[in-house]
């Protein structure tokens, strides 16, 4: 078997298929062509494999991502190899079977995964059979529900959220230093030769100062900041859509502090990449989506996508296809993603990821300087910035809302009132929270206990020799006899 993943792209590229025309092609494209990314498995005869094809077309349909439909794909297809060494297939499995394959994969395989990684090919597994139960293939799944939620094939670990945050002087170190290629004492650093420090600052800023994940902000576009024709609006408001987490709309306030910080960047470097990107930008025009017309309110676009004139609302525009929007302007085409890079494209995840990595080994060379802070083992990466954005705010309404009642003099405020002003509320919608728990979560970080802790035993240390019985003792305030009867 061979695994295969849909890209129309490539096929334009590769020149068409033989027998049709250009225009043939982007016919055959438009009626037929699967979401990009959509697996294929084919046979060594090079004929679809079933039921897996079939199962693939329905994620696609349902709008599953590109990477998750990927990462179900690898899962099904180590299954059905797995059950076929046995004589099986995936009708004729049982219980058993799929339990040794779990075994197989956590303990066994060449390449052994952790339990948060064996969840993610539970959960490719259980959609499968899910589609097979729909189908008629299979009466049911081959394993028991042990509980009213939760599966015998997934591990019922819960796993914790790590919410790692900066201190205000690790986010100036972090954003001047890495990103920004300053000295610590924010003056310029002659050894720098980074590229695009005001963009890369800017990103960070605003990432900070908005909480959205890097698949957001990074993936903006300028009529959506309203920063198209050389105007700039004071502050902003983004409607989310199709870029945000599992495509819930949610709308983002951008303040004054990140839009001014986008001004270096937008009057000194980005100009220079979109000029020198012209000549790739239109000999490669027949792959990008030319935007020939904007609405008024910037919430559609018109143009010409694979040969064909579509309009588009902005906010439904998935990632793939704000990495290839350019205006046709008349004097060039402009990208109109906010973060461009070589070419005039939109940086990609693993570009991020370079710019990331170039800012931590800068971080470390400084690291040594009187004026730089502590920095972490590991390196920082964007979300922890979003960490930082729900921590303050969280903090900052908290205190808000204490220094409300104190006011009011209420001994408890009304149903109402607190409704409205709950902090905990506030960021979850703020961050795009499915469900409160998950901003519950970050209270307990709200204050480090560590330094209580420290200074609760000081006094134990400096004294010298004591043991933790004696620690305790005096702790429960217990003496000689009674912590004998323990």
């Amino acid at each position: 078997m061979q695994l295969f993943f849909t890209d129309v792209q490539k096929v334009r590229k590769a020149g068409g298929v033989a027998g049709l025309s250009a225009s043939e092609l982007s016919g055959v494209l438009a009626k037929h062509a699967l979401a990009a990314g959509t697996p294929v498995l084919l046979s060594e005869s090079m004929w679809p494999v079933e039921p897996l094809c079939s199962w693939f077309r329905e994620l696609a349909l349902n709008r599953r991502s590109a990477k998750t439909m990927r990462a179900y794909a690898y899962t099904a297809v180590m299954l059905m190899r797995f059950l076929g060494a046995r004589g099986l297939d995936l009708a004729s499995a049982i219980e058993p079977d799929i339990q040794d394959f779990r075994r197989w994969r956590l303990d066994d395989a060449e390449d052994t995964v952790g339990e948060a990684a064996w969840d993610r090919d539970a959960a490719a597994i259980g959609s499968l059979y899910d589609f097979l139960v729909r189908q008629g293939i299979v009466e049911h799944r081959p394993w028991r529900t042990t509980t009213r939620r939760q599966r015998s094939l997934s591990s019922g670990t819960r796993r914790d959220l790590r919410v790692r945050h900066m201190e205000l002087e690790q986010y100036l170190y972090c954003r001047d230093v890495g990103f920004g290629g300053l000295a610590p004492d924010a003056s310029l650093d002659v050894r720098f030769r980074g590229w695009r420090p005001h963009r890369n600052r800017a990103a960070c800023e605003l990432a900070l100062l908005t909480g959205m994940r890097i698949q957001e902000w990074s993936t903006l576009l300028l009529p959506e900041l309203g920063l198209l024709g050389g105007t700039r609006q004071r502050s902003a408001e983004v409607e989310l859509g199709a870029c945000a987490k599992f495509g819930h709309h949610r709308s983002v306030y951008v303040p004054a502090d990140a839009m001014e910080l986008l001004d270096p960047y937008l009057l000194l470097e980005r100009p220079e990449i979109v000029a020198k990107a012209q000549g790739t930008l239109r000999r490669g025009h027949r792959d990008l989506f030319v935007i020939t017309r904007l609405e008024a309110d910037g919430a559609k676009v018109h143009g010409v996508l694979e040969d064909r004139t579509v309009t588009r609302s902005i906010r439904g525009m998935d990632p793939e296809l704000r990495r290839i929007a350019v205006l046709e302007t008349g004097d060039g085409l402009e990208p109109l993603a906010l973060f461009v890079g070589l070419g005039g494209r939109m940086l990609t995840a693993s570009g991020w990821d370079r710019v990331r990595w170039a800012a931590w080994e800068r971080m470390k060379a400084w690291a040594a300087s009187e004026a730089a802070p502590e920095l972490p083992r590991r390196c920082w990466v964007y979300h922890d910035l979003r960490h930082t954005f729900a921590l303050r705010l969280l903090i900052y309404l908290t205190r808000l809302a204490l220094d409300d009642g104190q006011q009011q003099q209420l001994p408890m405020s009304t149903l109402l009132d607190h409704m409205s002003a709950n902090p905990l509320l506030q960021v979850q919608r703020r961050l795009g929270h499915a469900t409160p728990a998950t901003t519950y979560r970050y209270i307990r970080y709200l204050k480090d206990p560590m330094p209580e802790v420290d200074a609760a035993f000081r006094g134990w240390t400096v004294a010298g020799g004591a043991s933790y019985a004696d620690i305790a003792r005096q702790l429960m305030n217990l003496g000689d006899g009674d912590a004998s009867q323990g």
